[in-house]
């Protein structure tokens, strides 16, 4: 029951926060709806099991058990600010491709990150974090180049200009 307590306070905190980070986006509506799948019974159930303290995502757990996260698997494919809901069969070459993902999920994409980062680092959170994190895992080899290199930007505008600053510009643009 305390892990499945924590589980829950840490989803809500992360899911709070990108709830605050979207109204400075300009999507309200995307924040409110922002995962609320992790409550989910096939999601929650594994998030308790897996939980780690909050330094972690429990999906982690999952995969050191298993090799694989079915709580990911079933995330991944209900929330469209996940790169990995944007693949699909290209026709012509038959293989499993990324596909450009519209504006409005990559700025949901960036509140997720920042809410993350802040979320799993606490009180030592920088706003270079959600760079670190993208720089350093296997997302650009996966995420459509475009949908890559819009979101390496606005990282960087991130770490170099702060959050007022990123949000603003953010909000300015308009959702394809």
């Amino acid at each position: 029951m305390k892990k499945a307590w924590g589980h829950f306070v840490t989803i809500t905190k992360h899911r709070h926060l990108v709830i605050k980070h979207a109204f400075k986006a300009g999507i309200p509506l995307r924040g409110l709806l922002h995962d609320l799948s992790k409550y989910s019974p096939t999601e929650f159930s594994k998030g308790a099991k897996y939980y780690m303290g909050g330094i972690k995502s429990p999906n982690e757990g999952e995969r050191a058990a298993y090799g694989y996260s079915l709580a990911w698997m079933h995330h991944k494919g209900r929330n469209k600010h996940h790169f990995e809901y944007w693949t699909d069969y290209n026709p012509k070459t038959k293989r499993l491709e990324a596909v450009k993902m519209p504006l409005v999920y990559v700025k949901e994409m960036l509140c997720d990150r920042i809410a993350a980062s802040k979320t799993y680092q606490k009180e030592n959170y920088t706003d270079e974090h959600p760079l670190i994190y993208f720089s350093s895992g296997n997302a650009r080899r996966v995420m459509h180049h475009e949908t890559a290199a819009l979101l390496e930007e606005l990282l960087i505008m991130l770490r170099d200009k702060g959050e007022n600053e990123t949000f603003k510009y953010i909000k300015s643009l308009k959702n394809y």
